[in-house]
This record gives structure tokens, sequence and C-alpha cells, in this order.
């Protein structure tokens, strides 16, 4: 749990500083905000797998505290992102990035 919270603060850096830049430099902080935010993910699915007995269904997902205390930090731009991985690994499916 504690690689997913530092990968989520990272992340959370990231977008804050992407904010107050421009240019090349805001360039490289949307970047960085990209990767910590897709490395949160991987943590979070390596989290779930260790859930017993798994939600079954987003209401319950978003009920769970983690969740809950992520959502409540996560800036309203990037919420539908989380929400839809969140649904992906709900369904079980593997996300596909593109570099």
């Amino acid at each position: 749990m504690k690689m997913i919270d530092e990968y989520f603060e990272t992340a959370m850096e990231a977008w804050a500083m992407m904010q107050k830049t421009t240019g090349d430099e805001g360039a490289e902080w949307a970047e960085r905000f990209e990767r910590y935010f897709y490395e949160f993910i991987d943590e979070l699915k390596k989290w779930w797998e260790t859930l017993d007995p798994k939600p079954t269904n987003m209401e319950d997902t978003e009920e769970l505290p983690e969740i809950k205390k992520w959502m409540e930090q996560i800036p309203a731009p990037v919420q539908l992102n989380f929400l839809t991985e969140l649904e992906d690994i709900l369904d079980g499916l593997e996300t596909r990035r593109f570099d």
C-alpha cells in the first residue's frame, strides 16, 4: 500500500507543477504526471488482486475507503481517467497504453 500512495503523491505533485508551467517545462511535467499516474494504476491493480472479497460493481468499488481517499484528492480533469481505469480493473480488462 505504501508504493501505491507514493506513486499517487508523485503524480499529484507533477499535476500541480504541470498547472504552473508552460512550454517545454510544462510538457516535461505532463509526461511525469502521466508516467506516475499509470505507475499508480499498475500498483492499484496489484492491490486490487489482494482484495477478498472484491467489489462486484462500481458503486461498491467507489465506497472502498482507499478509493474514496484518492477520489477526494484527484483533480477534477483526472477523475474521469481514474474512474475509467477502475472500471477496466473491475471488468478485468488489461489497459494498453501507447507512447
